[in-house]
């Protein structure tokens, strides 16, 4: 039985782009050989070992001892003698349950027919956030009748489906686990890479004056959730740190309250499990899992955007949190109000609590991000290298981040510290490729997005508001965005000279300056809100 098999049996969550949150506690299958240096308590002449002494090989932690006796409570004496006594060692490292066997036979069988066991007494004695994994280790199998359990397997119960409890383990989303291959070697399953990712810290974030406020709700959610701040909602372009905030309360919660339920899932793994709820025909069940934890964090939220069944069932399950003081975390793109293919009640809903945005850091934090991701990287660099990448990189984050491992993999060929004429030598490719060149016509594109034109109407002939305040702003954009002429400006706009182009240049400066406010739909913005979201838009391509 394959891992994906394991998993159609019960419901999981995913976080983000990367982590599997299973609603119940997984079985996670990994492949290790460890040798004889693993540690171990030596028998002292006269001692015998004990069942504990065998199966839980040197350690001390008395809680190995009631894992034990739960398995045995659980599975009943002679199918643990069959499969567990003599044939399992056991380990305990923060809240995951590690159970070693001697081969993927035993590996395998154990998956299918113990898998809710495993889990249940790994909660039971742990915690409720408590996780089972299985791994194999070769020196088990070399155990006099370790090879029992494969021609014992009448004597074993039925399978056991599990049944899914939320958890906060960090596991690989769905659509992006690997099935684990099945191999004998030894040798080579070593090599399996850890299924287990690693959350930010909020200590990490380093914020700047745009998002000190969104921070400040984040510790403080991280503190007390459900008690102010819900739902809290964080939108911003990407690479602002959405992601990270949310994998920080996460974790901080994780560790400050542990026996708190917390779900970090993408929007799109909450619509693919409730797409297999109705499939399975299991969705009260599904909603019983999703409106009973204590908090629930949602990243890329703007995926609901024309979806109206995932919308209206994310409203119920975000109406019910909200009702019964669970804390509800989400990120999007965009303000709600601008995602315009969402339901005005989800819309509302969102906008209840608190709604922070990220904003693409300053040159100052800029500054601080590159110092500080800097010296985490095994290099030597100049102070004007870091001051050149702060300053010519400003997209995200994650372009900074870029360029600071290209001049990291120069230093490792070279052991050479990088200086500013290295830095600009070696960068010189990637400065080039993240410049975003920007057309007229995306200028047009995302004024008439926001206002919900037609291109034909932005250049029509009519004056009336609606239609020449969004001109005014396009002509402004372009001028300042594009390398485009006053006459190409006005000429694209419905064929305008450039004294048209350049009159509506002035006025928008103007309004900056005044901070005079237009009304869209049923809202009043603000003539700088609208141009930082265009301008967030038109470079995020």
């Amino acid at each position: 039985m394959t891992f994906a098999k394991v998993r159609n049996q019960g419901w999981v969550c995913t976080t983000g782009a990367a982590a599997h949150y299973a609603l119940s506690v997984p079985i996670r299958l990994s492949f290790e050989a460890r040798g004889p240096e693993r540690g171990g308590r030596k028998m002292q002449p006269g001692m015998k070992p004990t069942e504990t002494d065998r199966a839980v090989r040197g350690h001390e932690d008395p809680r190995l001892a009631a894992v034990l006796a739960e398995l045995k409570i659980r599975l009943g004496a002679q199918p643990f003698a069959l499969w567990c006594q003599d044939k399992i060692e056991l380990d305990i490292r923060d809240d995951v349950l590690t159970i070693a066997v001697g081969s993927p036979f035993l590996l395998n069988c154990m998956q299918k027919q113990f898998s809710a066991d495993l889990a249940g007494a790994a909660q039971a004695v742990i915690g409720p956030n408590a996780s089972a994994e299985l791994t194999v280790d070769a020196r088990l199998s070399l155990k006099p009748g370790s090879t029992a359990a494969s021609t014992s397997r009448s004597a074993v119960r039925k399978p056991t489906v599990v049944t899914p409890a939320v958890s906060t383990g960090e596991q690989p989303t769905p659509s992006r686990a690997v099935t684990p291959v099945m191999k004998h070697d030894a040798a080579a399953s070593s090599l399996a890479l850890p299924r287990q990712r690693r959350l930010a810290e909020l200590s990490e974030y380093i914020a700047g004056p745009s998002t000190e406020i969104a921070l400040t709700a984040c510790k403080q959610v991280a503190i007390s959730p459900g008690l102010q701040f819900n739902p809290l909602y964080l939108h911003g372009a990407v690479g602002t740190g959405k992601s990270h905030l949310l994998e920080g309360i996460c974790r901080q919660l994780r560790r400050s309250h542990p026996n708190l339920q917390v779900v970090l899932i993408t929007a799109e793994g909450f619509a693919n499990y409730f797409t297999q709820s109705l499939r399975d025909r299991t969705l009260p069940s599904f909603r019983q899992k999703f409106r009973g934890v204590d908090l629930l964090l949602v990243d890329d939220i703007d995926f609901f955007e024309s979806k109206r069944v995932f919308q209206e069932e994310f409203l119920h399950t975000l109406a019910d949190l909200i009702d019964h003081r669970r804390q509800v975390v989400m990120t999007g793109d965009r303000h709600p109000r601008l995602l315009s293919k969402l339901g005005d009640d989800l819309s509302s809903r969102m906008q209840s609590g608190l709604v922070c945005r990220l904003e693409t850091p300053d040159a100052e934090t800029r500054r601080k991000i590159v110092t500080v991701k800097a010296q985490r990287l095994d290099g030597e660099f100049a102070p004007e290298a870091l001051d050149f990448i702060a300053d010519r990189f400003t997209g995200s984050v994650r372009e900074l981040e870029g360029a600071l491992n290209c001049l990291q993999t120069y230093f490792s060929m070279t052991r050479k510290r990088i200086t500013l004429s290295i830095a600009r030598q070696v960068l010189a490719d990637l400065e080039r490729d993240c410049l975003r060149i920007v057309r007229l016509a995306d200028v047009e594109r995302v004024v008439c997005q926001l206002f919900g034109l037609r291109p034909k109407d932005l250049k029509s002939d009519s004056r009336v508001r609606t239609l020449a305040q969004p001109r005014m702003l396009a002509m402004f954009l372009a001028r300042k965005h594009t390398p485009s002429a006053y006459s190409e400006i006005g000429q694209h706009f419905g064929g305008r000279n450039h004294s048209t182009v350049m009159s509506a240049e002035r006025k928008v400066q103007g309004w900056l300056e005044e901070n005079a406010s237009v009304r869209i739909a049923s809202q009043d913005w603000t003539i700088g809100e609208i141009v930082s979201t265009l301008e967030q838009q038109l470079l995020a391509g």
